[in-house]
């Protein structure tokens, strides 16, 4: 980051086009650094009205806005996508050349209506709205949005005009405007607001140019800065967890590699696989996948390599397998540590000859398959206690990628996906628009997360539809189109319930069997997550029934938190599956 600190009020505009300068030609591990859409938005709401602004980027494939920075509004509006389709206002900004002021008595509702202001504030609407089209001669960047809760504050805007760029080089822009401001002193402060507004659209295109330079270098599609197609369905991530992550994916994306990824239930790992294939050279090819867990033992062998008629009891017809399903292509082997140990010569031949022998057949068939491993164990140790074969595991992690943990990713990567799964349910659910609380941000941010991304998303989407049956329709809580906005307390999270079991996954809490003779938990010095789980079983009942209970409760939690995957489940608690599938039947649970 430059020495330069940014310009407060006081200072002049060729102070921040000097600081953006400086920012621009600075490399960061032999990379231009990315532009500060924070600060610079930060910069121009110095000298801009109004209580929330966005700076928004233009997904020309998907007709939505992407927003780069937010001033003003919750930090879960970062991970939101904005369709043109969804948003009349945000569609009319879109569309006009300038700045367009919406009347105080519009009737089309705004997007961040109930996102300003107090949570529980007797009126969320905005009353004052404007924005601006950021364009490269006719083609559309992005948006600018400014809004207010009192009516007026934003007439200032109204007689500005924005430089429309072209293919001028930003350096080149920033020198331009700093000699028009010396031009023009007698206009100084209109001059000013005038170059402010110009800055986002000079970035933009310059953004859009270095994307599209780098692109047939990295393979990495140019949309938004270091995002995918598939990233642009998902959140985009900005913490340093994350963003070792993308510098790994842009390294071996392109390459031929077996990739091994692995990380914790729910982490997003077939999400990376997708991406991986999306920027390699296979993209056009198909991208199979297989869970080997999901398979009887006795099947995989042949939904892997294929059989021919007749090979078995059963093989009515032959069968290609996935390898030859996948041939020019990617397989995916998912859950690969369930992988049975006899079958796993057969796969190291594969990987290492790229030929297979389909059961049943005298012939070997070649492929050409780019494999991709993933799985949630921990293979280091599977092939120490002698379950998984070191040969194949070397083979399988040539270039291996770990998906960190939601845990480790920080608050602003948390609540930026945590606005992914907002705006999906306010869509889904038909709600004007869809919040959380402070103090539902901050039980967000506390919570430990044993099932990750996954469980956030089912956590929002059942605190959600709660919240619509909760509030119900009250007449300040309605949009200029009859939509009802929906706010989302902490007890409507459900996480306070459940804490004891991700406290236990986290580290947190070891609640052991009593029978053990240790770990015991006294009423008199249970912490509150012990004493919840503590005051959920009559004290009426006897020690029996009160023991099956507890672990009917327990069971479930963790099971659910491992999203019904009873193989995760039995890990977690630490007992053999097949014993925990039979006790959670014994319990009525399944």
């Amino acid at each position: 980051m430059p020495e330069t600190p940014l310009p407060r009020n006081d200072t002049p505009l060729a102070a921040l086009n000097a600081w953006l300068a400086a920012w621009l030609t600075e490399e960061e591990g032999g990379k231009r650094r990315a532009l500060p859409w924070t600060r610079l938005l930060a910069a121009i709401m110095q000298r801009l009205p109004g209580e929330a602004a966005t700076l928004m980027r233009y997904l020309p494939e998907r007709d939505e806005l992407l927003p780069l920075a937010t001033h003003g509004l919750p930090a879960e509006v970062r991970g939101r996508r904005f369709a043109l389709s969804e948003h009349p206002r945000l569609k009319a900004i879109a569309e006009h050349t300038g700045v367009y002021r919406f009347a105080v008595d519009s009737d089309l509702p705004d997007p961040f209506d109930g996102l300003l202001g107090e949570v529980h504030g007797p009126d969320l609407l905005v009353h004052d709205c404007a924005g601006i089209a950021l364009r490269e001669g006719d083609r559309l960047l992005g948006v600018m949005t400014f809004d207010a809760l009192t009516p007026g504050v934003l007439a200032p805007l109204e007689a500005l005009e924005v430089r429309q760029v072209g293919d001028a080089e930003l350096a080149d822009v920033l020198a331009q405007e700093h000699q028009e401001h010396q031009e023009h002193q007698e206009h100084q402060e209109h001059q000013e607001l005038h170059d402010l507004l110009t800055l986002p659209t000079c970035c933009l295109a310059l953004a859009s140019r270095l994307e599209r330079r780098a692109a047939p270098l990295t393979g990495m599609a140019a949309l938004a800065p270091g995002m995918t197609p598939q990233a642009q369905r998902t959140c985009p991530q900005r913490g340093p967890a994350m963003a070792r992550l993308e510098a790994q994916l842009e390294a071996v994306a392109d390459t031929d590699m077996t990739v091994l990824v692995t990380g914790e239930t729910g982490v997003g790992k077939e999400g990376v696989v997708q991406r991986l294939h999306d920027a390699s050279r296979r993209a056009s090819r198909p991208l199979v996948r297989i869970n080997c867990a999901a398979l009887a033992p006795e099947l995989v062998e042949s939904a892997l390599f294929g059989h021919r008629r007749g090979a078995f009891s059963g093989a009515s017809h032959d069968h290609r397998g996935h390898f030859v399903m996948a041939d020019g292509g990617t397989l995916l082997l998912d859950e690969i540590g369930e992988l049975p140990l006899a079958l796993q010569p057969k796969l190291l031949r594969v990987l290492q000859e790229g030929e297979m022998q389909p059961l049943g057949s005298d012939r070997v068939v070649r492929v050409d398959v780019r494999v991709i491993a993933a799985t949630n164990r921990d293979l280091e140790a599977e092939v120490a206690a002698g379950h998984f074969r070191e040969d194949l595991y070397h083979r399988l992690s040539v270039y291996p990628l770990r998906v960190p943990p939601l845990r480790e990713r920080g608050r602003a990567d948390l609540l930026a996906l945590a606005g992914t799964f907002l705006e999906h349910n306010r869509t889904r659910l038909g709600l004007g628009n869809l919040r959380l609380t402070p103090a539902a941000e901050r039980l967000l941010c506390d919570y430990p997360w044993p099932g990750n991304v996954r469980e956030l998303e089912h956590c929002l989407s059942r605190a959600a539809l709660h919240a619509r049956l909760a509030q119900g329709a009250h007449p300040t809580r309605l949009r200029a189109d009859g939509r009802q906005l929906v706010v989302i307390t902490p007890e409507l999270l459900g996480l306070e319930a459940s804490a004891e079991v991700a406290h236990e996954q986290a580290g947190g809490i070891a609640l052991h069997a009593a029978q053990e003779g240790h770990g015991k938990i006294q009423a008199g010095r249970a912490n509150p997550a012990q004493r919840h789980v503590l005051q959920d079983i009559d004290e009426a009942l006897g020690l029996r029934d009160a023991t099956e209970a507890f672990q009917r409760e327990h069971i479930s939690r963790v099971w659910l938190a491992s999203d019904r995957n009873w193989a995760e489940a039995a890990r977690r608690l630490k007992v053999d599956r097949g014993n925990l599938y039979r006790q959670a039947r014994r319990l009525g649970i399944v």
